[in-house]
Order: structure tokens, then sequence, then C-alpha cells
């Protein structure tokens, strides 16, 4: 299998250089050409565009940052579905809305070539050892056909459902990881007015019942959400928006989490959090600002 890849970013760029020490015939492309210098010492070839990279591939992996991105890389006129030949796949990484998925599908139905949404989760140390999870959603046999290739850079490898279910699964990831910062934040605050030392206190928790991944960022950025209004906040916030979105349009009422996420990027903005707050909305201007 010819394999694509798209978004050399923290993350995409272990997960491609696994599948080029994998063996797999491996194009690359990126619009900055500092990204593919680490890959001058493989075998891997560079694509002029991803149209040129599509027609060298039978699989193209897409890993870039929202939902924009996708779509220029796949429908530009110089996009993946210009170049990928009928029978071809497409396994967007990236983590985007569940519709904006089944509506590229559609899109690249006409064109011959089938979609997978194949989100991940872990980060870049997980993906250089094989250890992020894939969360796919999309037919059996396709998921089947690319699950060698995402097993090169992750394990477990799950198919969660129809197109859209991995969509939905990262997103519940995301708002868990996302409301688990704020119960965390405001427990080691809690600790520091009750006169604990909150250093003391985070090696005690992460050695007990409450230990968990949260717990662990929040300690080593501190003790507070400060850090992640300027590193993960905005993924966050974007992540926390589309979920409340799909559970409004599906008629599901969550209460607890969303409401523990909406905390954790209020305190991400330097406030504290009200009931009163309404859904996060990423169109409205906030401190957290955007990744580039």
């Amino acid at each position: 299998m010819r394999v694509g890849f798209i978004g050399l970013g923290s993350q995409g760029a272990p997960m491609a250089r696994r599948i080029v020490d994998a063996g797999y015939e491996t194009t690359l492309w990126a619009r900055r050409p500092a990204a593919l210098v680490p890959f001058a010492d493989t075998p891997a070839r560079r694509a002029a565009s991803p149209a040129d990279l599509a027609a060298a591939s039978d699989l193209v992996c897409v890993c870039v940052v929202d939902e924009a991105d996708v779509e220029e890389v796949l429908t530009g006129a110089h996009g993946v579905l210009a170049g990928l030949r009928r029978g071809g796949v497409v396994a967007v990484h990236s983590t985007v809305h569940p519709d904006t998925c089944r509506r590229l599908a559609d899109h690249a139905r006409t064109h011959g070539v089938t979609l997978v949404d194949a989100p991940v989760s872990g980060g870049g140390p997980a993906a250089a050892e094989g250890r992020l999870v894939v969360m796919a959603g999309g037919e059996p046999g396709t998921v089947a056909y690319c699950r060698p290739v995402f097993a090169t850079y992750a394990d477990p490898v799950v198919h969660m459902g129809p197109l859209g279910t991995g969509q939905l699964a990262k997103l519940l990831n995301n708002v868990l990881f996302t409301a688990n910062l704020a119960t965390a934040a405001d427990t080691l605050a809690l600790g520091r007015n009750l006169a604990i030392d909150p250093a003391a206190l985070a090696r005690v928790l992460a050695h007990g019942s409450a230990a968990g991944f949260a717990l662990d960022r929040v300690a080593a950025a501190g003790g507070t959400l400060d850090r992640f209004a300027a590193q993960a906040g905005p993924l966050l916030r974007k992540d926390v928006r589309l979920l409340t979105d799909v559970t409004g349009a599906a008629g599901a009422e969550p209460d607890i989490v969303l409401t523990a996420a909406g905390a954790a990027l209020a305190l991400m903005n330097g406030r504290r959090p009200s009931a009163e707050d309404p859904p996060p909305d990423e169109s409205q201007p906030h401190k957290i600002g955007r990744r580039i």
C-alpha cells in the first residue's frame, strides 16, 4: 500500500515517521518546507501539492489543525480529491465536527473515494512510541484496510462504528479531559486555601485513587490552568464547542461533564466559573486566542 501523509506537526510528524519506518512507500506534503527537513534522511517522497501526493497514494492520512484546513487540503483546486485514484481512501485524523466528515465523505464518494474519520489521542510522544489511540468511524472493510497503517503509530485502534462515531468519541474524550482539568485545578487550589502545599498534595494524589492524566498535567503546570490558556486552551475550547453543538442537535442533555468543562475554560480565561456561564462560543472574543 502507498501512503500519503499531510500534517507534519508535533503529533503528525512522528506518526508519519512511524509509517516510513514500517516500510510503507510514503509521500509527504507540507505548506512549510521546514516541516519536511526531519525526513531528509528517509526514503519518503515529497509532493508539490496535495493532489500530487494523492496521485502517488492509495491511502491519504490527513492530520491538520482544524476544519478549514481539512476542507482545503481535500477539496481545493489542487487538493487530495483532485488526484486520488478511484478506490482510494482518505483517513481524517484531525478532530472536526462529525457532520463535516459526513459531508466530505459524500463529496469524496463522487470521486470514487472512501473517507473514514480516525481522530487520535495521546500526543507526540505517544505517536513516536506507537501507542496513540485511534478512534475510527466508517465502513468495517475500509477501517480494516487502513488498520495496518494505523497500527504503526497506534495501539489500540478501535472501530467505533459508522462514519462520524470516531469524531464523537474524540470529542467526548477531550471534553472529559477538560472537565478533569477543572476538578484537578480546583482541588489543588482548595488544598492551598487549607494551608496544604500544592506540590506535596499533587504528589500524594498522583499515588492515590485520585490519580489521573489531567491531574498530572495540572501539577506539571504549577497547579493552575494558566499555562493551558496559551497551549491546549484553543483546541479544548473548540472541542467543547463542537460537542455542545452535537448534543444540542441530538437533543441530548449532558449536565455534569459540560458544566465542568466550561469551568475549566473559565479558569483558563482567568476568572472563576459561574453557573450562568453560556456554552463556549469560539466565535466570540476571549483571552485564549487561537493557535496557528
